[in-house]
């Protein structure tokens, strides 16, 4: 193997090997769709969390009437 062959690979295999390291650690910081029910009612006191606080408005349309 020459040694620009060496060198590609390495830079390769380091930049894989960050961008897994970055993928893994956004994952873990982020909280899936179907457990945000659960997470807000450990964040907020007592058992007051409404369904209807839940709900998201992504259209952002009902903002302009």
């Amino acid at each position: 193997m020459n040694r620009n062959k060496r060198i590609f690979i390495g830079v390769f295999l380091a930049f894989t090997l960050i961008v897994i390291l970055l993928t893994i650690d956004m994952a873990r910081h982020t909280t899936a769709p179907w457990n945000r029910k659960k997470q807000a009612g450990r964040a907020l006191p007592g058992n007051r969390v409404d369904a209807k606080t839940m709900l998201l408005d992504t259209t952002g349309l009902d903002s302009l009437k």
